[in-house]
């Protein structure tokens, strides 16, 4: 029905009233017309607006059901898109929650979970000597594990097999394999050829788990310089745990992909992480000098019963230990069925008092200081006393009249109180100090302890302090740290620090990182030790040292017996310690040998027959390896 405004119906009805009036022809004025015509007009007007709502009403009241259905079609659209427009709305503003306000924090997770960091295993470092022989190396062993409750042959064929791989007996594996279905450890430290053959067999029921682990292929050899490491790869004696941070290759951690079930997506897998370098640490040890000296060494001990014994051959120049041995020692492949006193290197943790074998030293203090000349003569009666004490030579004879060698020579004690006693005794300590004295040597090698000498009050005060000392005792060093200091006079009077560690060298031999040492230091003049050297020479050629002795060549040493420190005071009658410290070649002194034995056993034992013997081995064996030249000696 369409709809009209009031305005409009009556411009209507007016139009059409005039036109009525107009066809009929009527008689009356137009004014009266339009007055009663538009009177009429409003009538019919209200009336017919009146009929109109009515009729409206009656509408409403009489639709079909048909108009009711399409009004809850409209509504219940209405609803559904408000529905749609709210969840619409929520979504956009999660949405926008995850992407841009949580965005970073949840990708963040999601690298997480799809990303992880390995550290992958990264061997440590070789050690080799200074001829590139092998030292210390990782190498996979493995650990095997049995099943029997998954073999796929009868127990007696899979103990018979393994017996002979092994080296086990079959029927006690029979009896293990009895009684335990699984998780049977058989072996721990498989090499990899030994694994390589039981994987031949092709039996199930083992099983072989891989690790590296660390391999000493010279075992005892360079134990004492060399040490071991233990289960957690930590260094626990000798090099391996000095120079841990060398040895260590740096840690690198790597981040790789993973897929949903959680296996690695090796296309993702960052290029050479599994690279390392091939940096080595290379000894200044000579394993072919090594072997030498131990042979040497442990002949002697065996021979004297000796309680135990060192031998140190050191490149004076350089302070570069050529061969350091102790004994007894350890397997460091096996080192956990060694007593543990056996990892420390003795020659460096332990003190004792040298004895005659400091005379020299002694003797160059009293050159250089100037109260003697290589002239002087003293008379040696056998005894001198000092205080309240009486002081003998070793063999409770007086040798006369002796000039400095011949003292050295005779190693005569009465001779050496009388040198010392031309000092002030503030300055001969001085002296003592300055050739390192109270000190340590500053070795790369672990577990070095101080040298010991009293406090200069107690001697300065005490004049039996430096009688004593004169010939080697009332103080204490280790054997390591006399090597040297009897080195500055092998090296015109330069105090050198003695090392092992040459540096970390690549596959090719070229030098990358050199140890930081001490430089050498002055402590002699070079002529005062060309004389020391050359009297030294005469107790080879002609005193003690004689055993030492090799033809065509100038050798120049000293013997030492000493008395071994009582813990409680004084000296045991029953201990000693025998000695000889050597430099060759006279001519020009370079190399220092000492060979130290602790507690012989026998009568005739001193340094002369103990020790000087295994220093002669160890020198005829260095000779031809550092080329040394034979030179006729001094008459």
């Amino acid at each position: 029905m369409r709809k009209f405004s009031r305005k409009t119906k009556l411009k209507n009805l007016k139009n059409s009233s005039l036109k009525n009036s107009g066809s009929k022809g009527s008689g009356l004025k137009g004014s009266d017309i339009r007055g009663s015509g538009l009177k009429n007009l409003g009538l019919k007007n209200l009336r017919s607006s009146q009929q109109q709502r009515f009729s409206q009403s009656r509408g409403r009241k009489n639709r079909t059901p048909k108009q009711h259905q399409k009004r809850g079609v409209r509504f219940r659209l209405f609803v559904v898109w408000s529905i749609l427009i709210i969840a619409g709305s929520g979504l956009g503003i999660h949405l926008y929650s995850l992407q841009i306000i949580q965005g970073p924090k949840l990708t963040k997770e999601a690298r997480s979970q799809q990303m992880f960091n390995m550290r992958p295993f990264i061997p440590r470092r070789k050690i080799i000597d200074r001829n590139r022989d092998v030292l210390a190396i990782d190498r996979p062993v493995y650990t095997l594990y049995v099943h029997p409750n998954q073999f796929n042959y009868t127990i007696e064929v899979v103990a018979s097999n393994l017996a002979k791989i092994l080296g086990k007996d079959a029927t006690e594996l029979e009896k293990r394999f009895r009684k335990h279905k699984s998780g049977i450890l058989l072996s721990h430290a498989l090499p990899e050829a030994t694994a390589d053959r039981l994987y031949a067999l092709r039996f199930d029921g083992l099983d072989l788990r891989r690790k590296y682990s660390r391999y000493y292929p010279k075992e005892d050899l360079a134990a004492d310089v060399v040490g071991y490491i233990d289960g957690d790869r930590r260094g626990q004696a000798g090099i391996e745990r000095s120079q841990q941070k060398m040895l260590e290759r740096p840690p690198r951690t790597v981040r790789l992909s993973r897929s949903g079930n959680g296996s690695l997506m090796p296309d993702y897998a960052p290029e050479g992480f599994l690279h390392f370098d091939d940096l080595q640490l290379q000894l200044t040890i000579d394993s072919r000098l090594q072997r030498s000296a131990r042979s040497a060494l442990t002949k002697t001990l065996k021979k004297w019963k000796a309680k135990r014994g060192a031998v140190i051959v050191m490149d004076a120049w350089d302070g570069s230990l050529l061969a350091l041995v102790c004994s007894p020692t350890y397997n460091p492949n096996r080192y956990s069925k060694k007593d543990i006193p056996l990892f420390r290197n003795w020659a460096v943790a332990d003190l004792y008092e040298p004895g005659s074998t400091f005379k020299p030293l002694n003797v160059a203090i009293a050159l250089e200081a100037g109260v003697i000349n290589p002239f002087d003569v003293f008379n040696d009666s056998g005894t001198i006393q000092v205080a309240d004490r009486t002081i003998k030579n070793a063999d409770n004879k007086g040798n006369g009249r002796v000039d400095i060698a011949k003292i050295l020579q005779r190693s005569s004690n009465i001779g050496m109180v009388k040198i010392i006693q031309r000092m002030r005794r503030s300055n001969y300590y001085s002296w003592l100090e300055k050739i390192g004295l109270g000190e340590r040597s500053k070795t790369d090698l672990p577990s070095e302890v101080n040298s010991r000498l009293k406090s200069e009050r107690e001697f300065t005060i005490k004049p039996i302090e430096p009688a004593t000392a004169s010939f080697g005792q009332g103080f204490s060093l280790t054997p390591l740290q006399l090597v040297q200091m009897v080195g500055s006079l092998a090296n015109q009077g330069k105090l050198v620090t003695p090392h092992v560690v040459k540096g970390l060298v690549d596959s090719k031999g070229k030098m990358h990182v050199k140890p930081n040492l001490n430089p050498p230091r002055q402590v002699f003049s070079p002529g005062t030790t060309q004389k020391v050297v050359e009297m030294m020479e005469t107790v080879v050629s002609k005193g003690t040292g004689k055993p030492a002795k090799i033809s065509g060549y100038r050798i120049a040493g000293k013997t030492g017996t000493a008395q071994k420190a009582d813990p409680n005071g004084g000296y045991r009658d029953d201990a000693k310690i025998t000695s000889f410290v050597s430099i060759l070649p006279v001519n020009s002194p370079r190399y220092v040998v000492l060979a130290i034995v602790d507690e012989p056993k026998g009568k005739n034992a001193y340094g002369s027959t103990v020790a000087a013997p295994i220093a002669k081995s160890v020198m005829e064996a260095l000779i031809p390896l550092e080329g040394i030249a034979p030179e006729k000696s001094k008459k």
